[in-house]
């Protein structure tokens, strides 16, 4: 029994890596993808996928997550390192390394992380063009290329994989915090109270 507790989370690392790794590179390669075949944000025009709701189109976001927070990436990139820090604090508890669902979300949140990370730190080598103010400067802001709109009730800021990612993952850890209160809820229903017991 012991070597059972101790072997299930010591196989947590790699699962939780590998998912961090597979959600970063997955939402780099298409960001460089999709900016060598379109250029900067206006040099091409929007190759339409589903006409009228889904198009790949360029965009350079200074903010955060569908472009809440403009000109705040100083502020988003130390929140970032940050919030790296907490969750491999937390995935380093044997606790979370046993659970495969937190650690898939987990690795699915630091992997989006990273992605957008990457791109704020300047780390792709773009720098603004003409006639911005700033030609020439690097540019330390997330690479966006997904546009998705409903005709007539929403136009969707313009993401990227590594926001679907973030997304993902919360909503599933939020689902599994859920999942288990009920858990816990139910398994205090069937508890036999004393007046039962009686």
């Amino acid at each position: 029994m012991a070597k059972t507790s101790t072997s299930e989370p010591a196989k947590g690392w790699p699962v939780f890596l590998a998912v961090v790794v597979a959600a970063a590179a997955a939402d780099l390669l298409s960001k460089q993808w999709i900016f060598a075949r379109l250029g900067m944000p206006g040099e091409s025009p929007a190759i339409g996928i589903i006409p009228g709701w889904l198009s790949l189109e360029t965009n350079l976001n200074e903010g955060a997550l569908f472009g809440m927070g403009q000109g705040m990436g100083v502020v988003f990139a130390t929140v970032s390192v940050a919030a790296i820090v907490g969750i491999l604090a937390l995935v380093s508890r044997p606790s979370t390394r046993s659970d495969g669902w937190i650690l898939l979300a987990l690795g699915l949140i630091v992997g989006g992380i990273i992605g957008n990370l990457f791109d704020r730190l300047g780390l792709p080598g773009l720098n603004w063009h003409a006639p911005l103010a700033r030609e020439g400067e690097p540019v330390l802001a997330v690479r966006d290329w997904i546009h998705f709109t409903l005709p007539g009730v929403i136009d969707w800021p313009i993401f990227n994989l590594a926001d679907s990612w973030l997304v993902i993952g919360a909503m599933m850890l939020l689902a599994l915090s859920f999942l288990e209160s009920r858990a816990i809820q139910a398994a205090g229903d069937d508890t036999p109270r004393d007046s039962e017991r009686a």
